[in-house]
């Protein structure tokens, strides 16, 4: 087995003697070794992977400061505890030391070598570090300012960088309009053509309405390659005012592509798609909530954009609010569903839902893709009561559980669990 995180052995100078210390340590490398741990000797400094602070004995509060500080330790700080030797009371004082110095850290405990609990626990941890990770060398174009509308949905980019990790990088609708001038008409045909072969309808849109949001995903991408980006989030209406075309194609082509795109300049369900497509591996959706059933607990969300690998099948309409360019019609099939939305003025509160889509619909008075869903756990009145924001994210699958642990490992200073 590779190994997928480093541990290092934390011991003070008060050794137990005789041979019951050095054989329960070893039980604990086989164990840690098995999960895809690799044991670092006193010599070694962390490399890629992250590294577990092993905490053999008491008295060694200061001897783990000392060592994050030498080897510039990576927060969370994570330490495994043990029952036997002190070792718990001396995670407890480091960790209370840590989080005085607004250091993020948890402490894993297994109740011995053979605690698969324990172990399972410090698997999902690993998982969820690596997600913090990635989300911290993210790149986010936010390409022109998020829309008007998004009131409870502009937070500063310095505040998503300190909360969640990626780095905005802001990019003017004038940088995007300069690439569409650019783009040549025979880079156009081959995905012009393969959009409207897949299509089971095609109604409103003209051959050049379909020529035009073409040519946006090909200026998207070609900004996603200047900027070296992995994600954006798009102010799309100023399309529809300036040029008479939407960009629903362009994010949904994206998305397709492993590039999350969000609409409306909406950073906060931007992070939200990131977060939830790492933690799962679920392709993510963006949609508004269209309407609510606090009877019957249930709701339906609707939007122009939907990535097409999500779809059994799509038709090609115009864009529902204006009229204009190209909307993507799709049919998601029924099945089980999680619905998040993050919100909060440091973006440190979660909304969860699971349930199932029981419908797909095709009301001409909403937006084009549309899914009705009954939820089996989290309440739609919270939506009312509470709202976080607009859109919710999507994925398919129940992964709430998922979410709430990595949520924990990412947000640790919430007192509730999220709901």
């Amino acid at each position: 087995m590779n190994s997928v995180f480093d541990f290092r052995h934390v011991r003070s100078q008060f050794i137990p003697t005789g041979d019951d210390f050095f054989v329960t340590l070893s039980a604990y490398d086989k164990a840690l070794g098995s999960i895809g741990g690799r044991r670092l000797d006193e010599a070694s400094t962390p490399g890629s992977n992250p590294c577990l602070y092993f905490m053999d004995t008491g008295g060694t509060e200061q001897i783990l400061l000392d060592l994050l500080e030498a080897n510039q330790g990576a927060a969370p700080i994570l330490i495994i505890a043990h029952p036997a030797f002190n070792s718990l009371p001396a995670s407890l004082e480091v960790l209370a030391r840590l989080q005085q110095d607004q250091i993020k850290g948890r402490i894993l405990f297994l109740q011995g070598p053979d605690d698969r609990a324990g172990l399972a626990e410090i698997e999902h941890t690993i998982k969820n570090n690596a997600v913090a990770r990635k989300l911290s060398m993210t790149r986010i174009g936010l390409i022109g300012d998020p829309s008007d509308w998004l009131v409870a949905s502009k937070p500063q980019a310095e505040l998503v960088q300190k909360q969640w990790g990626p780095k905005v990088v802001n990019i003017s609708i004038d940088e995007l309009k300069q690439a569409l001038e650019g783009i040549e008409l025979s880079r156009l045909e081959p995905t012009t053509r393969s959009l409207m072969e897949g299509a089971t309808d095609v109604r409103e849109p003209t051959a050049e309405a379909l020529t035009d949001v073409v040519r946006v995903y090909e200026a998207l991408k070609q900004l996603v390659q200047t900027h070296t980006l992995h994600a954006l989030s798009l102010r799309c209406f100023d399309l529809v005012l300036d040029l008479n075309t939407t960009g629903c194609f362009a994010l949904s082509q994206l998305i397709d592509e492993g590039v999350v795109s969000g609409c409306e300049g909406d950073l906060v369900s931007t992070i939200g798609m990131i977060w939830a497509g790492e933690v799962t591996g679920e392709t993510p959706w963006m949609a508004n909530p269209a309407h609510l059933d606090g009877l019957t607990n249930s709701l339906t969300l609707a939007h122009c954009t939907v990535p097409r690998n999500l779809v059994t099948d799509y038709g090609l309409r115009s864009h529902f609010e204006s009229g204009l360019g190209v909307g993507i019609q799709g049919t998601i099939a029924n099945g089980p569903v999680t619905l998040l939305r993050i919100g909060g003025k440091a973006m440190e509160k979660l909304w969860l839902g699971e349930g199932q889509i029981v419908k797909a619909g095709k009301d001409e008075s909403l937006c084009r893709t549309q899914v009705d869903i009954k939820l089996s756990q989290g309440n739609v009145k919270e939506l009312l009561e509470s709202p976080l924001g607009n859109h919710l994210v999507m994925i398919v699958g129940h992964h709430a559980d998922q979410l709430k642990s990595s949520w924990k490992t990412l947000i640790p200073d919430t007192l509730s669990d999220p709901v």
